[in-house]
């Protein structure tokens, strides 16, 4: 079993999302009843669309590093905790002891989930199983238990499909996704803080009544307000902040006219993809409905999938953006902070995206509740940097040059991990048996009444069928 799991891991690693996620598709299709032309058509798309959201999230990558890895410079920033970034904890999840088992765990999870009708995400990214393989692996390191590693992973996999199923009609409805959830342990526990967020600002008289979705900001300022504009205004910021002593006049010109473009790009070129993939997705989601109208009319199933198809919304991007020089400048001026941004900035569309269902796509709002989100984070990522470091040592981790320990946005700043953790560390067992039982009872009510609970969570007040 040992060798076959290891094996397994390491074809999924090699693989990568854009081989495993369509050949997984492709399956799944043709067990829903879809012909094999179809299926393999969906597959091959689907495939081809992360392709391309790769590359343009790549090349937002590039930008934002770049920028960010300027401004550290220039604003002489010195930490002891450093950001290594998403793939880099990724590969200590997977590395570890609880990563060995994470997957056929959280299949097992899921597939009891379903049986039960104790959700509705039937969760096919199995790349990102990583995010409960994260959970596991800092209870194992505070634990040092492996069994307390494995049932905390499998805790973490229920609320990735609770969070999932509370948000999908908000997210269905606000992004145009129809039979699509999010159990993505990086976006979903952002709702919160936007839930949060959005009642302080309703109780503020002048404040709550401004607009600033994407709409509004073009129709006030016109070509301005289009997203690539906004996009290109945002990258000669951000690039004026990093690069305005790189050089010479035109070294200085060339750097920000540089990171302006690019920016664009991704404004323009992420939607697109995101199109492409919609193509290869929704035969697949109208299979699934017919298949299931089939054999339980009154039930729905969503195809639960990688939030990256979320974060081309010009909403998103825009609040990431801003977002980009605010974290940086929180990493300043937050007292007890111990750790430098650099790595994980391009992971911030995904904080923030699915808050813009609930906020409407309001960009002042996602940047406050960003922010907000960003800095408990800090102190989050500050706290749980040893627990990070031991477990990237236990997966063999190469630690950067210099680095006395490390994080990332990407998991390290986020309340699940910490939660999870320091629950096992105070309590044990108990712990774990305490975070089952409240997950347990906020699925009895949300099931009890579940369109209240989706409305909260930015739903239409009247549930589309």
């Amino acid at each position: 079993m040992f060798a076959f799991l290891t094996g397994l891991q390491s074809l999924l690693n090699a693989l990568g999302v854009t081989i495993v996620l369509p050949i997984i598709i492709f399956f799944m299709a043709l067990i829903l009843g879809a012909k094999p032309g179809k299926a393999f058509r969906a597959g091959v798309t689907i495939g081809i669309a992360f392709v391309g959201i790769n590359l343009v999230i790549g090349l937002m990558w590039g930008a934002l590093s770049g920028v960010a890895q300027a401004m550290v410079t220039n604003w002489k920033i010195t930490r002891d905790v450093v950001d290594v970034g998403w793939p880099s904890a990724a590969a200590i999840a997977f590395g570890t002891d609880v990563g060995l088992w994470v997957i056929p765990l959280a299949l097992l999870v899921n597939v009891v989930f379903l049986l039960f009708r104790l959700t509705k995400t039937l969760d096919v990214d199995v790349w990102n199983y990583w995010h409960f393989a994260f959970v596991g692996s800092m209870v194992y390191a505070v634990s040092n238990n492996l069994i307390y590693g494995l049932l905390a992973a499998a805790i973490s996999v229920a609320l990735a499909l609770f969070l999932a199923d509370w948000t999908a009609k908000a997210v269905q409805d606000f992004y145009k996704l129809p039979g699509i959830s999010f159990p993505h342990l990086t976006s979903a526990p952002g709702v919160p803080f936007a839930i949060v967020t959005n009642w302080i600002i309703d109780r503020i008289p002048g404040v709550r009544d401004w607009k600033a979705d994407p709409d509004t900001i073009q129709k006030r300022f016109g070509v301005f307000g289009e997203p690539v504009i906004l996009g290109l205004v945002i990258g000669l910021i951000l690039g004026i902040l990093g690069f305005y002593n790189a050089g010479d006049a035109l070294t200085v010109i060339v750097k920000v006219l540089g990171v302006g473009i690019n920016l664009a790009a991704v404004m323009l070129l992420l939607p697109r993809m995101v199109q492409i993939l919609m193509e290869g997705l929704i035969p697949v989601s109208e299979t699934a409905r017919d298949f299931m109208k089939k054999r339980a009319s009154d039930r729905e199933i969503y195809i639960g999938l990688d939030s990256a198809i979320l974060i081309g919304h010009p909403a998103s991007i825009s609040a990431a953006l801003v977002l980009v020089p605010i974290a940086i400048l929180l990493s300043i001026i937050l007292p007890g902070n111990h750790v430098i941004l650099f790595a994980d900035l391009a992971v911030i569309p995904f904080v923030v995206a699915m808050m813009a269902p609930l906020m409407k796509g309001n960009i002042f709002r996602m940047i406050v509740a960003g922010t907000l989100e960003l800095g408990v984070g800090f102190y989050i990522a500050t706290n749980m940097a040893p627990l990070f470091t031991a477990a990237a040592q236990n997966a063999g981790f190469k630690m950067p040059e210099g680095a006395a320990m490390i994080t990332s946005i990407g998991d390290g700043f986020l309340w699940p991990q910490f939660v999870f953790s320091r629950v096992v560390q105070y309590l044990g067992v108990f712990g774990l048996a305490v975070l089952a039982v409240l997950l347990a009872a906020a699925m009895f009510f949300y099931l009890k009444n579940p369109t209240a609970w989706e409305v909260a969570a930015g739903a239409p007040k009247v549930s589309k069928k």
